[in-house]
């Protein structure tokens, strides 16, 4: 991430923005479509939209590889929504599902689910496997990334 200004992609249209660091908690708006660059919600990311984020977003990225017949996965569900509440503007948390994406899933080797992997400069530098609450998911991720 440079001292000046961050590439953010957009969740929507999937356009890379450049924003400057310091606007990143301002609400800044996609510059193609207008729609906000930064929520405080994990975005839903098929193979596609992760290679995106992952190479184009100077934000760290924490990617839950999920099932949607995974019970611990469900049951994490709320709490992964409620560290995309906690971390942003300054981390992007993206739910994969394994069953849509298994060229992904196995591209990232993931044998249990939920798995979280966290990536910094389009490199991975943490996962974990297992439901976490919102309290130790977001310890995990801001001792990570």
């Amino acid at each position: 991430m440079s001292n000046t200004s961050s590439r953010v992609v957009c969740p929507h249209c999937h356009a890379v923005n450049r924003i400057p660091v310091q606007r990143l908690g301002d609400g800044p708006r996609c510059g193609r479509c207008k729609a906000a660059v930064i929520e405080a919600r994990p975005i839903s990311a098929n193979g596609a939209d992760f290679d995106r984020h992952l190479v184009n977003d100077d934000l760290p990225l924490v990617v839950d590889f999920w099932a949607p017949w995974c019970g611990p996965c469900r049951a994490m569900a709320p709490a992964f929504e409620a560290a995309a509440r906690e971390l942003a503007p300054g981390v992007r948390l993206l739910k994969v599902s394994t069953e849509e994406e298994q060229g992904l899933a196995a591209r990232y080797n993931i044998r249990s689910i939920p798995t979280l992997v966290a990536f910094r400069g389009g490199r991975e530098v943490a996962r974990i496997s297992g439901a976490m609450d919102a309290p130790r998911l977001t310890k995990w991720v801001r001792e990570n990334t």
